[in-house]
């Protein structure tokens, strides 16, 4: 039996998932053994996986595919290989409706001023963020996901970031206690 996911992703990031030359299309297809085929006047992925492709793999494609569709490099997107590690993408719209001054400034809260913000909890969760067009896409580690989640969250709902930043090193220095026991 032949198993088909169909995916769409925005016509400015086909070029980036199928890469010079077909290089990352090629990559993804021989790491994990299904076939993409990418219409790249539309933006349509198809998943092809002919019986031979563990499920997990196949859930891992998926989330590349998302990833690269939603602004990740290929090299930040195929960090989902690795399955300790998880995507999540929160829409802006969901916080503040269509009007596009309100999506900016979310977005802009979420960046922060020359990129701080975003750079922070990159680095306290050792984590991806990605922010485009009205989404503000996450890869993190399963551990460490619900923490950046809350976080953002905590940003999109208003929450100024200085006590974002607290929020983030005490969860952090809590799952180091738990790590080491002390």
């Amino acid at each position: 039996m032949i198993i088909m996911k169909y995916l769409k992703i925005p016509l400015d990031r086909v070029a980036v998932l199928i890469g010079k030359k077909g290089s990352i299309k090629k990559f993804i297809e021989s790491k994990t053994g299904v076939e993409l085929d990418i219409n790249s006047k539309e933006g349509d992925v198809k998943i092809i996986d002919n019986d031979k492709v563990d499920p997990l793999s196949l859930l891992k494609v998926e989330n590349i595919i998302k990833a690269i569709g939603r602004g990740f490099s290929p090299e930040n997107a195929f960090m989902l290989f690795n399955e300790e590690m998880d995507f999540f993408v929160f829409n802006v719209q969901d916080y503040v409706g269509k009007r596009s001054s309100h999506i900016k400034r979310l977005k802009g809260r979420v960046i922060g001023k020359e990129g701080k913000t975003k750079r922070v909890i990159e680095e306290l969760t050792d984590s991806k963020i990605v922010v485009y067009r009205t989404n503000i896409s996450i890869i993190s580690s399963d551990i460490h996901m619900n923490i950046v989640k809350k976080a953002v969250d905590m940003i999109l709902t208003g929450t100024k970031q200085p006590s974002v930043y607290k929020f983030l090193e005490k969860q952090m220095k809590e799952l180091k206690k738990q790590d080491y026991g002390f």
